[in-house]
């Protein structure tokens, strides 16, 4: 992506009353941020959903300055950008309708890790919440998967401090800027995750520590993650909105139950009692439902496919899930742009093969 792009870019993500669900439409429609600007200069936007008032906004935007200086500040810190339209922009979240049009990363850290959780809930962890936390990341580290949380206080920093101790990637999502870590407390964790992960934001370096934001933070960590649990939450949270959000992303959800005095279980109670997340008491129910398999047995599994031989198709299913994971039919078909019917033949001939798994949900992944 260049420059230039991200330029416009970071000035459509800035533009009042576009959110990232209409900068996506506008995207799709015109190709780059810069042609978007252009059609609004000249009035010649006409997408359903794009309303006048819209096209004013994106007229009327006139904060250069302000772009200028975080193009500044990127390239002198050296930050990586994602946008929308690099090759490594996150499968999953590429999938959320409200993902981000760009993001900021530091650190070393797989976007597209084959297993990802988020881990979540108060900021008023009890002991019990630091015995399930610890539990269930030692239960699952076998299965190298990269643990995702918010740095806040609490079970969000027990998450990432657990993922530390066992040698997994784990990564901060931010509610702000690289410009400071908040709480400062974690500034030493953080720095620390840099080596085996990393840090992820959408906010400028400017951009202030805002209650708003922490909020609008949590649909990416649902979104980068394959499921969410919540480990401890009152009756109400940020973590229950992180819990809502990857509920609407059609990703599993656990929760820890607690007793039903407890008031940092009151949250987890609730959701299992509504059918929102499924229990999860130890690790292993974690892997159950998500049909994990432990890294030993996928490596010598997958050594036994090298000697299968694959039509140019199959190479194409197979290369697709080698890097991105366990997939849908549907995805697979959208990403290969295959049609359905064809995608459904070639991956039925595959799991004959010994190459693919099929899994409920018409989920499909390598041997």
């Amino acid at each position: 992506m260049s420059n230039e792009e991200i330029f416009y870019l970071l000035a459509l993500q800035k533009v009042k009353n576009v959110g990232d669900i209409s900068a996506k439409k506008l995207l799709r429609h015109f190709g780059s941020a810069q042609k978007v600007f252009e059609a609004a200069k000249h009035r010649q936007i006409d997408i359903p959903d794009i309303g006048t008032i819209m096209i004013q906004s994106i007229k009327a935007f006139s904060d250069w300055k302000r772009v200028e200086n975080e193009m500044a500040y990127i390239e002198k810190n050296r930050i990586k950008t994602v946008t929308i339209f690099d090759d490594d922009y996150p499968y999953k979240l590429f999938h959320a309708p409200d993902g981000p049009i760009l993001f900021f990363v530091k650190g070393n850290v797989n976007l597209n890790h084959k297993h990802i959780i988020s881990i979540v809930g108060t900021r008023n962890i009890t002991n019990y919440g630091k015995h399930m936390v610890a539990e269930l990341i030692e239960g699952l580290k076998q299965y190298n998967p990269l643990i995702i949380s918010g740095l806040a206080y609490g079970v969000d920093v027990e998450a990432h401090l657990q993922a530390l101790k066992h040698d997994l990637p784990t990564l901060g999502v931010l509610g702000h800027g690289f410009q400071r870590i908040y709480p400062n407390k974690h500034y030493k964790i953080a720095e620390k995750m840099l080596q085996n992960g990393g840090l992820l934001t959408e906010f400028w370096h400017t951009d202030p520590v805002d209650r708003n934001n922490f909020l609008k933070r949590n649909r990416i960590v649902a979104g980068l993650s394959e499921a969410t649990v919540i480990v401890e939450s009152g009756e109400k949270g940020g973590s229950l909105v992180t819990a809502d959000i990857a509920n609407s992303y059609n990703r599993d959800v656990f929760a820890v139950p607690g007793r039903a005095t407890d008031v940092f279980s009151k949250g987890c109670n609730n959701l299992i009692k509504q059918n929102k997340a499924a229990v999860v008491t130890e690790a292993q129910d974690i892997v159950d439902l998500l049909q994990w398999k432990p890294e030993t047995i996928e490596n010598k599994n997958r050594q036994l496919n090298l000697f299968v031989d694959l039509s140019p198709d199959e190479q194409q299913i197979f290369d697709l899930l080698q890097t991105k994971g366990r997939l849908s039919l549907d995805e697979i078909a959208v990403t290969l742009h295959f049609p359905v019917s064809q995608t459904a033949r070639l991956l039925l001939q595959m799991e004959m093969n010994g190459v693919v798994s099929s899994l409920a949900g018409k989920m499909f992944e390598l041997l």
